[in-house]
């Protein structure tokens, strides 16, 4: 009786861990948001394009800096060559070596430098904005790519509940034949429905298949993982919602990466147009540098030491450059015409962006609400449908109906069933994406 009792209780452990283990190997809709942007290789790269971007900035910091260098030069000469202290041509070997330190600054380049510091960093934010969107786009892909999966599963097992109801209507019918209270024909048309119903569930099953290896697609995750979702995504219940579109618009159009990304593309190509611009003035630059040399005729041993050329030969100079651009065949005038037009499409294309954005927050807000009071109404048509199917389903059992309205009322109730949950699913998808239009993050961790 105690190994009885030990072995139960030693399969009652394995079975709750494996029951704990499978539900642990769910994933809900954040988990797979979550997973996505780690693996996304949309993100990766578009990190690397930030990165690119800080160095630019940091390129165009370094450009207020003066330019300084400095060379040494040592050269051989034999055969006909000049003197260096003489300044005479002679014909014996020498040996040259010249030092030199140089550096340089603008003084005035037309605003160019000051431009492209600002477009650098406008670019740096235009990175970050990218990246977020970028994020915010993968996101929005897996969300939606689950819902559809939620969507498909819940239809499956639908499909799989109708066909267990027929095939126990089947069995019923056939032993009401054998007894004389049923007819062939309502066992044939019995049977009908259950081959349809097979058939609908496999089919379904094929769209589940297809919709889970979507999801995994882009969630980038291994085709050989398995991968159990979380279906009580479809339970959530509508709530009520008392916003304007006008407010979240005026917050989206600040904060959101596509916005913000439009108005930055703007700010761009202005600084571009200002460059091109700053092309057509004069530049000015200031130069200074050190210069000293060591000179020694090989064939003599009167040459002075190194330190003393070093330090007898050394030059310094101070110059300044003004440089004024007359005629390059066109090219700076091409080049801010090409710029300014670049800017009005860039604006052309933010109004577009801001229009477009403004459409889908409305219109998010719209079919939220709508599918609020659609889910409301059709909960209520679900339990008409089931009380309807259940009143047909004794009533044919009873021998008042035939099996023709039997099959009408299953799969009125079947329709009624994907519809709710059709609707619930879009519910879930508008609410979370109107929360994102609000400034809230997608992933919510909220299971």
């Amino acid at each position: 009786m105690k190994r009885l009792l030990t072995i139960t209780l030693f399969v009652e452990t394995i079975a709750l861990a494996a029951s704990t283990q499978e539900q642990s190997s769910i994933w809900t809709m954040d988990d797979c948001m979550k997973y996505a942007l780690e693996h996304s290789t949309t993100v990766k790269k578009q990190k690397y394009t930030l990165s690119t971007a800080e160095a630019n900035l940091q390129t165009a910091t370094a450009a207020f800096l003066p330019t300084l260098s400095a060379t040494i030069d040592g050269q051989y000469n034999w055969g006909r060559s000049i003197d260096p202290e003489t300044n005479t041509y002679n014909n014996v070997t020498t040996f040259n070596n010249s030092y030199g330190i140089y550096a340089s600054i603008y003084l005035f380049d037309g605003g160019q430098t000051i431009n492209q510091w600002k477009q650098a960093k406008v670019n740096r934010q235009m990175g970050m904005s990218d990246l977020q969107k970028a994020k915010d786009d993968k996101v929005i892909e897996v969300m939606q790519t689950y819902v559809d999966a939620v969507y498909c599963k819940g239809c499956l097992n639908y499909c799989s509940d109708k066909l267990q109801e027929s095939q126990k209507t089947l069995y019923k019918t056939q032993r009401q034949e054998e007894l004389g209270i049923k007819g062939k024909p309502d066992v044939a048309q019995i049977k009908a429905q259950v081959a349809q119903d097979n058939y609908n569930l496999t089919h379904q099953q094929n769209l589940y298949l297809a919709a889970l290896l979507k999801l995994k697609s882009s969630m980038n995750l291994p085709l050989t993982d398995s991968l159990s979702i979380d279906t009580l995504l479809q339970n959530r219940t509508p709530e009520s919602h008392f916003e304007n579109a006008a407010d979240i618009y005026a917050y989206a159009s600040v904060y959101n990466p596509t916005a913000r990304s439009a108005a930055l593309n703007v700010k761009n190509y202005q600084l571009q147009y200002s460059i091109s611009k700053g092309k057509l003035l004069p530049t000015l630059s200031l130069s200074a540098g050190v210069a000293t040399d060591y000179y020694r005729n090989l064939s003599s041993d009167t040459t002075p030491s190194f330190n003393s050329q070093f330090k007898n030969n050394r030059g310094e100079y101070v110059s300044a450059t003004l440089s004024i651009p007359l005629f390059d065949n066109l090219k700076r005038i091409n080049d801010m015409r090409k710029a300014r037009n670049n800017m009005r499409s860039a604006i052309v294309e933010k109004e577009e962006t801001m229009r477009k954005l403004h459409d889908d927050i409305e219109q998010a807000i719209m079919d939220r609400d709508g599918y609020a009071k659609e889910i409301t109404q059709m909960a209520e048509k679900v339990d008409a449908d089931t009380w309807a199917y259940h009143v047909t389903l004794r009533k044919f059992e009873e021998g008042m109906m035939n099996a023709i309205d039997l099959q009408t009322n299953a799969n009125t109730l079947l329709q009624s069933r994907v519809t709710l949950l059709q609707k619930q699913m879009l519910y879930v998808l508008k609410d979370r994406l109107i929360g994102y239009y609000k400034g809230n993050t997608l992933i919510t961790d909220n299971k």
